[in-house]
């Protein structure tokens, strides 16, 4: 598969990643630290406060992979009744399963096989729904939302942490310059997948401006959308109230 988004049909696209996430699983988490200089757990621990669950509230993150915000959110907010990671990539919730075996109220964490697209979930049943890194993989930016949107409870938030395509500005450049040239090779050294890191900046150059997933959001019933720009504005943190 070329991974320059030369995907010939939605079902290529969607058997491509889910290959290629259960190919990187085992060194996915120090990668991401890596590509992020340790900020992505920052980045976690904002989403999580910025979701403002209630008190006994429940979470659904969808796309988990190793589980990094479901378990962010357990030590931040012990309180919650349950959290819930969802991914149709189950190489990478397996690995997740053998993390933190010591953390306090792992027991409130459920794994569940699950697609964005068709979320095995009743009708408003979540307080929060979110998502890291998952946009730009999808196949329909539209339905993820409005599935996303169905499963959270009325008053509820859906939160998005998402690498937006780069701003056509001199630092936008940098980026790109680094996520297509340094990425890849430090991918390919780490993990032995390059065609994986090699997707990943593609796919943000394909992806939405920030302000154009604040409008899709807010297309799928969601108001008070609003994001926070992150890391030189390279990641974006959108939060919606349905």
């Amino acid at each position: 598969m070329n991974p320059q988004m030369n995907f010939n049909s939605a079902v290529e696209k969607h058997t491509y990643i889910n290959q290629m996430f259960a190919r990187i699983a085992p060194r996915y988490d120090i990668m991401n630290r890596l590509m992020s200089a340790g900020q992505d757990g920052r980045w976690r621990n904002l989403l999580v406060k910025q979701l403002q669950l209630p008190p006994h509230g429940t979470l659904l993150d969808i796309a988990t992979g190793t589980g990094d915000i479901a378990f962010e959110s357990i030590r931040q907010r012990p309180d919650l009744a349950q959290v819930v990671g969802a991914d149709f990539t189950l190489p990478m919730m397996l690995v997740g399963k053998n993390r933190y075996p010591q953390l306090q109220n792992r027991q409130k964490l459920r794994w569940s096989g699950a697609d964005t697209l068709h979320l095995p979930f009743h009708d408003d049943c979540f307080d929060g729904v979110v998502s890291g890194f998952l946009m730009r993989n999808v196949t329909d930016i539209d339905a993820t939302l409005a599935d996303q949107t169905r499963v959270c409870k009325p008053d509820g938030k859906v939160a998005i942490l998402e690498i937006p395509r780069p701003a056509e500005s001199l630092f936008g450049a940098m980026f790109r310059l680094y996520f297509h040239n340094v990425v890849p090779i430090l991918g390919s050294f780490i993990s032995g997948q390059a065609d994986a890191y090699s997707y990943l900046p593609h796919s943000a150059d394909a992806f939405l401006r920030p302000e154009e997933l604040k409008q899709a959001m807010e297309k799928s019933g969601l108001k008070d959308v609003h994001y926070t720009m992150l890391m030189m504005g390279t990641i974006a943190l959108h939060v919606g109230q349905k």
